[in-house]
């Protein structure tokens, strides 16, 4: 587990270690969507939930759709996270914001970003591909701030593994020093759009998930036949 400090809050970038998953999900797959047996993949939750002191039913996480949608948490989302089997009434979002403390903020990836933010009494939780960071997630999510959070990148897939074809550079052709020939830096373009906004304070683990099958899954390395490391974000203060 990578673990990180921000204002007012925690950060848990999970690794592949520490779980009971076996073959291609070893060990501490998060995905209950994989080819893992669901079982498995319930303990690896409730041993993420227990390794940050916080109950199962304390966690909110939703279907991830490479949108830009950010959900609002009032109230914790009650049981469901451990179940061995995937909840069809899970919101179908990848960013979520809360104000309420101890509730857990969880995005799963295998080469995208978790970005979490946290300031001002809030924190928020992003899944960042290419799509949601070409469609605005990170604005949106800055957006229910009063004031400039700070943030933190996970681990993701980096711009020395990630070739992509000129559709989606484009995406990106406004934001200088992100692209060199077709290998895009996706960590780059988060720390740009962060200082658009006035984002200062930025902790970054610079790990590359494709360069380090010890100690993450990768979507793109292992051909889709992978699990999943989670980004957890809960307000302390």
């Amino acid at each position: 587990m990578i673990e990180l400090a921000l204002p007012g809050g925690r950060v848990i970038f999970s690794t592949r270690a520490g779980g009971v998953s076996d073959g291609p999900y070893e060990s501490l797959n998060l995905g209950i969507m994989t080819e893992d047996h669901p079982g498995r993949v319930a303990e690896n939750r409730r041993r993420l939930a227990r390794f940050v002191d916080l109950a199962p039913e304390r966690v909110a996480m939703g279907v991830q759709v490479h949108g830009t949608d950010v959900l609002e948490w009032v109230e914790p989302p009650g049981p469901g996270f451990d179940a061995s089997g995937a909840r069809d009434d899970l919101p179908r979002v990848d960013g979520h914001a809360t104000g309420v403390p101890g509730l857990g903020l969880l995005v799963l990836g295998a080469d995208c970003l978790p970005v979490a933010l946290a300031g001002g009494g809030r924190v928020a939780m992003l899944h960042c591909g290419w799509r949601g960071l070409a469609g605005g997630i990170v604005e949106l999510a800055l957006a229910g701030f009063d004031e400039p959070p700070a943030a933190a990148i996970g681990p993701g897939i980096g711009r020395c593994c990630f070739e992509v074809g000129p559709e989606v550079l484009a995406e990106f052709g406004d934001i200088d020093g992100v692209a060199e020939g077709r290998m895009l830096d996706l960590k780059a373009v988060v720390r740009r759009k962060l200082a658009r906004k006035g984002v200062a304070h930025v902790q970054d683990v610079d790990l590359c998930t494709s360069c380090r099958p010890d100690l993450f899954f990768s979507h793109r390395r292992d051909d889709g036949v992978t699990g999943r490391q989670g980004g957890l974000v809960w307000r302390t203060a």
